[in-house]
């Protein structure tokens, strides 16, 4: 692996308890070498479940006990119970409780403006949809506004995927309801626009929580009915824009060390599936040794590569 540059930041997906593959190869990150992550970066930014990674990794805690974590909550946060079997009767499918006790434990009254004033401080930065606002909320730990806020709040609200899991305070829900699934190109501003961080001297890595695979056939769109389209049409924006983050990035931050790696995964997995852990596991240690070898994913450079000249540039 080449050595990271001055500055390093971290981004990491949103994708429920797809987290574990992110989480499972910074462990093995980690690992390599020989120190905790939070030593190594002064910038996380994350959405959803790359927010609780994020924050957690910032706070202190290691990659490995991270990972440690999301195996031992991950049945007691999406434990089936009769409201999820009711679902869609019910507003959501699982109680916001255990996922708040489980952050309030790991942070306890941590709020968001400890992270700047903790000594080397460290910017994070986590997604929100704010539904009464109509827009995307990006609480930093510099902002006054922000500054306040219980970090187990900030992550409750970037957690909330609609459908899953109740809005928090009334209005915030998960921040890859916007275009910030894959926050990347967030963390790359933060660093150059906010931070004053110089593209020569930075390294981005963006990890990912799985591509899933492509279900439909040629010419099976032709016979859907109106309910059919759910599905293509939710997965095709959501990989639409995390391509765009990545494109983003790309394009208007050159010079920059770009690490952005993603797993394809071989079959449909479900963000909150207990079951799937060792599968999940296993696609870590797989993102894992492609950090370890420098292996990007074919997104970057890939849309400037393939467009005519003049396009994409």
């Amino acid at each position: 692996m080449k050595p990271f540059r001055k500055n390093v930041a971290i981004a990491i997906d949103g994708g429920g308890l797809k987290g574990i593959i992110a989480v499972k190869a910074l462990a093995m990150l980690e690992k390599a070498l020989s120190m905790p992550l939070n030593n190594l970066f002064r910038l996380a930014a994350g959405t959803s479940t790359g927010s609780i990674i994020s924050a957690g990794l910032s706070a202190g805690m290691s990659a490995g006990e991270l990972y440690d974590l999301y195996i031992r909550l991950g049945e007691h946060i999406f434990h089936p119970s009769l409201r999820s079997k009711l679902w869609p009767l019910t507003r959501y499918r699982f109680p916001g409780e255990p996922l708040r006790e489980a952050l309030e434990g790991l942070l306890g009254s941590m709020r968001m403006g400890d992270y700047w004033q903790a000594n080397p401080r460290v910017d994070v930065v986590i997604t929100a949809y704010d539904l009464v606002e109509n827009r995307t909320r990006f609480i930093k730990p510099w902002k006054d506004l922000y500054a306040d806020w219980p970090v187990a709040n900030a992550l409750m609200a970037s957690s909330a995927v609609p459908t899953y899991f109740p809005v928090v305070d009334g209005r915030f829900v998960d921040g890859g309801l916007g275009s910030y699934s894959n926050p990347c190109y967030v963390a790359a501003y933060e660093a150059f626009i906010c931070l004053g961080w110089k593209p020569e001297e930075t390294t981005l890595l963006s990890l990912g929580t799985g591509r899933g695979p492509n279900l439909i056939r040629p010419g099976a769109a032709n016979r859907f009915f109106a309910w059919d389209w759910l599905k293509p049409a939710l997965g095709a924006f959501l990989t639409s824009a995390d391509d765009q983050q990545v494109h983003l990035v790309d394009t208007f931050f050159k010079g920059l060390d770009f690490r952005r790696v993603q797993v394809d995964l071989k079959e449909e997995i479900g963000m909150a599936d207990p079951a799937a852990i060792p599968l999940l596991t296993s696609y870590g240690e797989r993102m894992g040794t492609m950090i370890l070898r420098d292996q990007v994913d074919f997104s970057v450079g890939f849309v400037a590569q393939t467009l005519p000249r003049g396009l994409g540039r």
